[in-house]
């Protein structure tokens, strides 16, 4: 667990503000997008290394003792009496896609703040990281009832648009899908539709109701694009409290439990470690990478842990 020490005191655990995401913009500086490696922070996960950003071709020059013969204009080369090389530059302006998830499963918490908080001001620091790394920032902000569509686009104007979507969404006030629905797997839809080859696609949820067409679609992304998952849970999700009655509070219900039976307590935690345990299969799978992510964890160190620190 990674203590929130990043996040003013007097922050709600319960919803976001825009001036509180703006106030992110500071510490978001210390978060290095451009550092190609993503570490997963689960037990036995794996280690694995962003392909990185595309190059993009810069000029041609006469080939030198040394170069690589892989870049070899041979073009240029045919029409002169030298050999030339090809010279690249890192591709600038990478498309980065956050997604968040801002369904009813995410606004719940036992301890820390809501997943539904962590998870957009996670989203929050990833579009401010964005900007100073000078990419171009879209994504989806989805709900049980409504879903928000940002295409990429560069500047600051394209972070503030984006907390502003973030902090404004309905799906603040408004619960419940309608019956039959799957905004999970429409979400994941839309991104397959509107994820550019090579783009940096980040999903934040607690993957509650992964069906398998989310899952194809989400695959389908991975194939084209680096996708980083983070995995938001609260630990009552993983692990019942000590034997015992319990009152769960909600602004529309109230409801008590009863942790006494072993047999029941076992079959909680096993149906936990399942879930998460296809979620880490599906990303091995896939080459997605796996961030999980709690509800008391600040998702400042999070992500510097995960993705690097800026040194300049």
């Amino acid at each position: 667990m990674v203590r929130l020490d990043h996040i003013p005191e007097d922050a709600s655990p319960v919803s976001v503000s825009q001036a509180g995401l703006i106030r992110l913009n500071g510490p978001a500086r210390a978060i290095a997008l451009d550092v190609l490696r993503v570490k997963s922070l689960q037990t036995g996960a794996y280690v694995s290394h962003f392909r990185g950003r595309g190059m993009e071709f810069d000029e041609s020059r006469p080939y030198q003792p040394g170069d690589d013969p892989r870049s070899i204009d041979w073009r240029v080369t045919a029409r002169s009496t030298t050999a030339y090389t090809k010279l690249f530059r890192e591709e600038r302006e990478r498309p980065v896609l956050v997604v968040v998830d801002l369904r009813a499963n995410m606004h719940f918490a036992t301890r820390g703040c809501f997943k539904s908080v962590n998870a957009s001001r996670t989203a929050a620091l990833l579009s401010w990281a964005a900007h100073h790394r000078g990419d171009r920032l879209g994504g989806l902000i989805f709900g049980d009832t409504t879903h928000r569509e940002l295409k990429p686009r560069l500047g600051r104007r394209a972070a503030l648009r984006y907390v502003h979507e973030l902090a404004q969404h309905p799906d603040w006030t408004k619960r419940g899908a309608p019956k039959g629905s799957d905004p999970f797997a429409q979400a994941m839809s839309s991104l397959r539709r509107v994820a550019r080859p090579g783009s940096l696609v980040v999903v934040i949820s607690d993957f509650i109701g992964f069906s398998r067409a989310a899952q194809s679609y989400l695959s389908s992304v991975a194939r084209h694009n680096e996708v980083l998952a983070v995995f938001l849970n609260d630990p009552l999700e993983k692990k019942l409290p000590p034997p015992g009655r319990y009152r769960i509070v909600s602004p529309d219900d109230e409801l008590s439990i009863d942790t006494f039976a072993a047999a029941a307590r076992r079959d909680y935690e096993h149906e936990f470690a399942e879930r998460a345990q296809e979620l880490e299969a599906f990303c091995h799978r896939y080459g997605v990478h796996l961030m999980p992510m709690s509800t008391d964890d600040d998702p400042v160190a999070m992500l510097q842990t995960a993705l690097g620190r800026r040194t300049h």
